[in-house]
């Protein structure tokens, strides 16, 4: 027998939670086919057998298990479990041949991805009356709700079909649900995932421990979005990625970053930490979940670079595939509202990190140009900072500098 063990998937994490096995007991299994995936407070790390044989289960999906703790096993020289069948059932007494209904074949469990799973159980469908579309059949998130759309739609027990028009009824009360029915159940309790804990965890540490103040300026988006409409064809043709409003806003913090570099240091029990590096993480949001990928070393890289960088880890983190190195680390932290329509909002810091940009949805508003009132697409913009290390002063000439930088974006490249 060859030991499933939790992997170690980094230095902080000293646990995890078993989502669920990809193989039932007694299955098959090839070398280094993925078996079980471990869900931690980073990330989601999917485990493959160690060799090829017949898997074991010693732990149940949803328990919570250390690092190195044993979980499975694989047997090589094992034989795949078979359910015996049934006994026929016994000739009928008066002679005559008893008809029999023929063996159904066994019934294949689908296997789930993690959001489809969490869809289902907050719809209360059934995974198993589902044709998964994803690969090997697997059921995806799409599935579940395109179940759950053609339930809703399903005509009721009046709708007969044809012509016909229901009779009018008088309005009945409603009726109470069975217990343990979620459809139209007052309440509905669902563990938190580990992520989820984590996440939680932060944000209250981070309101704890930091002095939080936050910033707020505008930025008129005319420049770029002109720059970005000219060449964004060309762009995309050379490059393979489109270009987008993130990299200008990269290439903005990092330069302000450079010329206001407390902004860039973290606080580390009594002493400041002053960070030469400028590593930048960029918030991502997915179903399981905010999380923060970071862009190493933003200042070597070309926005085609950092174009590429940011479709590549959204992509990993939405397909729970993100590592817990993509994770680790980032000097500075950039999140956009604004995808979701936020017009303004107080960003929460991302310890240790100091300070955090908020981007927000664009937005055609009068200005005054020039002693004239004209019509300008312009965004919001929040800084929010740890006044223990950041004096107002910095925090405000940080906040200009990136507009000044995304009003007039030559400036990133001629670096001036």
């Amino acid at each position: 027998m060859i030991d499933i063990k939790v992997p170690s998937v980094g230095e902080s994490v000293t646990e995890g939670r078993l989502a669920r096995w990809l193989k039932p007991d007694g299955a098959t299994v090839q070398r280094d086919e993925i078996v079980v995936e471990l869900e931690t407070d980073k990330a989601t790390a999917e485990v493959p057998a160690p060799a090829a044989g017949v898997l074991r289960h010693r732990v149940k999906e949803g328990e919570t298990v250390a690092i190195g703790t044993v979980i499975g096993s694989v047997d090589p020289a094992g034989a795949p479990k078979i359910t015996p069948k049934p006994a026929p059932a016994p000739a009928a007494t008066d002679g005559a041949n008893a008809r029999r209904p023929p063996e159904l074949p066994e019934r294949k469990v689908p296997v789930l991805m993690p959001a489809a799973r969490r869809a289902a159980e907050e719809a209360g469908v059934d995974p198993s009356k589902m044709t998964g579309t994803g690969k090997g059949g697997r059921i995806l998130k799409e599935d579940v709700l395109a179940s759950q759309a053609k339930s809703d739609g399903e005509p009721g027990a009046l709708a007969t079909g044809g012509s016909q028009t229901p009779t009018a009824a008088p309005i009945a009360p409603p009726v109470a649900n069975a217990p343990g029915s979620p459809a139209g159940a007052r309440e509905t309790r669902v563990r938190m995932s580990s992520i989820r804990q984590r996440i939680a965890e932060r944000l209250v540490q981070s309101q704890q421990t930091t002095a939080t103040l936050t910033t707020f300026n505008e930025a008129d988006m005319s420049g770029v979005m002109a720059l970005r409409e000219k060449f964004k064809d060309r762009f995309k043709v050379k490059h393979g990625v489109g270009l987008g409003f993130m990299s200008f806003f990269v290439k903005a913090v990092v330069e302000a970053l450079k010329a206001y570099p407390v902004v860039n240091a973290r606080i580390d029990g009594g002493e400041i930490v002053q960070q030469h590096f400028y590593d930048i993480g960029v918030a991502v949001s997915t179903d399981r979940g905010l999380m923060v990928p970071i862009i190493r070393d933003a200042d070597r890289l070309s926005f085609a670079d950092i174009e590429k960088r940011i479709a590549e880890l959204a992509v990993k983190a939405r397909d729970s595939k993100v590592s817990v190195t993509d994770l680790q680390g980032g000097t500075f932290t950039i999140t956009n509202g604004g995808v979701f329509g936020s017009l303004l909002s107080t960003p929460i810091l991302n310890p240790p990190q100091s300070a955090i940009l908020g981007m927000h949805t664009i937005q055609k508003r009068p200005v005054a140009i020039d002693d004239q009132v004209v019509i300008r697409p312009m965004m919001y913009l929040a800084l929010s900072y740890d006044h223990r290390l950041i004096d107002g002063r910095e925090a405000v000439q940080f906040l200009v500098r990136v507009k000044e930088c995304i009003e007039a974006p030559e400036r990133m490249l001629l670096e001036i």
